[in-house]
């Protein structure tokens, strides 16, 4: 068996000089979907060049089928502020229900987490989350396209928890808003520090 035999018995060997993954951009699961996911992984992470942590998670979607396999991140502001947010008092309140969604996803796991009034390390947030199923309600955000003038870049984030057994559901798909042609690019953007990713 060479290196370069591929599982359906065809080899990579090519001449060709030209090679694209397949697949690209794929639409987010429609707003206000409830899916089955499982906790992939779960880590303290930062943003680049910043202090702040946050926790992170990642989703992978079991069922229903037609998302099977697609991943959701969630960002839970859970110890630092959200240097993102626009007042004090917007960070502390994106705290306190990044620490609410924690404790339920902590919850559907068994409750593991909850049971140490510690900060979770990396290793407490593994052992306790990855690997739990529960259904997860996706919403959708959009913002602008930095490369694309007048594109909008779109993906999923996680609003709600629930335990393993809730009915799926799955929302109606939206058309991508179309932005006016801009002529430049935006000085800046505004973006809602509301979305809690």
């Amino acid at each position: 068996m060479s290196f370069w035999d591929l599982s359906d018995g065809e080899t990579a060997k090519t001449e060709s000089k030209e090679y694209e993954i397949p697949g690209g951009n794929m639409d987010p699961i429609p707003d206000n979907s409830d899916v089955l996911a499982e906790v992939k992984a779960v880590k303290w992470s930062s943003q680049k060049d910043k202090e702040e942590r946050f926790v992170e998670v990642q989703w992978q979607i079991v069922e229903p089928a037609q998302f099977k396999n697609r991943v959701v991140f969630q960002k839970l502001w859970v110890d630092d502020l959200d240097p993102g947010a626009k007042t004090e008092e917007k960070a502390k309140a994106k705290r306190d229900k990044a620490r609410r969604m924690l404790a339920t996803i902590d919850a559907n796991a068994k409750g593991k987490l909850m049971s140490s009034a510690d900060t979770p390390t990396d290793d407490s947030l593994a052992l306790a989350l990855q690997g739990a199923h529960m259904v997860i309600k996706c919403m959708i955000w959009e913002m602008p396209d930095r490369e694309k003038y007048g594109e909008f870049i779109r993906g999923n984030w996680v609003s709600a928890i629930k335990p393993k057994g809730t009915a799926l559901n799955v929302g109606e798909a939206n058309a991508p808003p179309k932005a006016a042609p801009q002529s430049a690019p935006p000085s800046s953007f505004d973006l809602d520090d509301e979305i809690p990713f």
